[in-house]
């Protein structure tokens, strides 16, 4: 008598959770425990084939199987077997083609699974997300995020500027002069805003900021101006409330050489600056270069500027050196007053040893002030022979010294 009820029991219980070959083998060893009619009793409570019950058999005397348990062309044929365009209309909806292409449906959309099975559909495809997924990977596709890597047009003497800069600056250090980089890091806005990043806090408590990034009128933002001492990598940053003018920038490397610059160089003759093209210490700000004549005249100083050539700012050493670090150090924190700004720039530093000094500049600086020609003529500068609109020195006027 055949326990019809304990091999349907024990089918639902294990054997028809089993792969394919266990399904068959466990078939088997019930087809022959239950001895005469067993095999055609297994194959209706299980829904086997007596043929596949029958390789069962021979699987259990056969030596245990190793590698693949389907055998050799077994199972269903490929998606791309049965659907010969398949491939071919999926990877004509993902790759890239000329904008504006009518034959591609989801040039302007993002490419989901979903998205992507559904545009097969339309096409007459049958295709799940799951199988759209293992084809794109066949077809060499992933998952990408933008690369920042085109800095747009390269001038010609690019990397010949970089050279010059670099002899240059070799130079100054060699004879013992002070060389910084300097640059405007982005305008902040100052209050219970989010800040970009994470810190560590209680759980559960986040810091709370406001939904919306409007300018409080109150506290406005505020514009740090960065002075980075290559050599002794020590940073000066002057936080201003008002505009990035050429005047705020020189005005704070100015307060660099009172506070840090003659106590470390106090036989200085000589001060190199290496600056981006643009900005408010651009190659063609006039006011830039009568702020540093000014400057010049002041402190005696022969004042040599180093230009990075255009597009190439993120060369210049304070965006790596100094500005990331302090990004890196108020991450996840709202900047909720001033002070807090110029305490989290001041708090800076890094195994390499950075040191950065911070203070505010409540100065009100005039926006759109005009140099004339006339007073451009009065300065005493000389241009580089390579590109002199990049490379130029201001000595400090007799006139001014006597």
């Amino acid at each position: 008598m055949i326990d019809r009820r304990g091999i349907q029991q024990r089918w639902e219980a294990d054997g028809s959770k089993r792969d394919e070959r266990g399904r068959r083998v466990f078939a088997a060893s019930e087809a022959r425990a239950a001895g005469r009619g067993g095999l055609a009793a297994v194959s209706e409570i299980t829904g086997l084939a007596r043929s596949t019950i029958g390789r069962g058999l021979k699987d259990l005397d056969a030596a245990p199987p190793r590698g693949r348990v389907r055998r050799e062309g077994g199972g269903p044929r490929p998606l791309t077997a049965r659907d010969p365009t398949l491939l071919a209309d999926l990877e004509r909806l993902v790759e890239p083609a000329t904008l504006g292409d009518p034959e591609r449906p989801l040039l302007w959309v993002s490419k989901s699974l979903d998205k992507l099975a559904r545009a097969l559909g339309d096409m007459g495809h049958a295709i799940s997300p799951n199988s759209v997924r293992k084809l794109l990977v066949k077809l060499g596709f992933s998952r990408q995020l933008n690369r920042k890597t085109d800095e747009g047009a390269h001038h010609p003497d690019r990397d010949a500027q970089f050279a010059h800069i670099n002899a240059k600056v070799v130079a100054a250090q060699a004879a013992g002069e002070p060389v910084i980089s300097v640059d405007t890091k982005k305008k902040e806005l100052v209050g219970a805003f989010k800040n970009g990043g994470s810190d560590y806090r209680p759980k559960g408590d986040p810091q709370r900021v406001k939904v919306h990034d409007f300018v409080d009128t109150t506290l406005g933002k505020v514009v740090p101006y960065g002075v980075y001492d290559v050599a002794a990598n020590e940073g000066w940053v002057s936080v201003g409330i008002t505009a990035d003018t050429a005047e705020f920038a020189v005005h704070s490397i100015r307060t660099w050489l009172e506070r840090m610059g003659r106590q470390r160089y106090p036989s200085a003759g000589a001060l190199t600056i290496t600056a981006d093209c643009g900005g408010s210490n651009g190659a063609r700000v006039r006011l830039w270069k009568v702020e540093l004549q000014k400057l010049a005249d002041e402190t005696g100083l022969v004042v040599h500027v180093h230009h990075y050539p255009p597009g190439t700012s993120k060369w210049n050493k304070i965006e790596h050196r100094l500005f990331c670090h302090i990004t890196q150090n108020w991450r996840g924190r709202p900047l909720t007053d001033r002070l807090a700004v110029v305490e989290l720039i001041g708090a800076t530093t890094t195994k390499t040893g950075l040191k950065v000094e911070c203070a505010l500049d409540a100065t009100t600086y005039e926006k759109g002030v005009k140099v004339s020609a006339a007073e451009m003529a009065t300065l005493d500068i000389t241009g580089d022979q390579f590109h002199p609109e990049w490379n130029y020195t201001i000595k400090p006027r007799r006139s001014a010294i006597a």
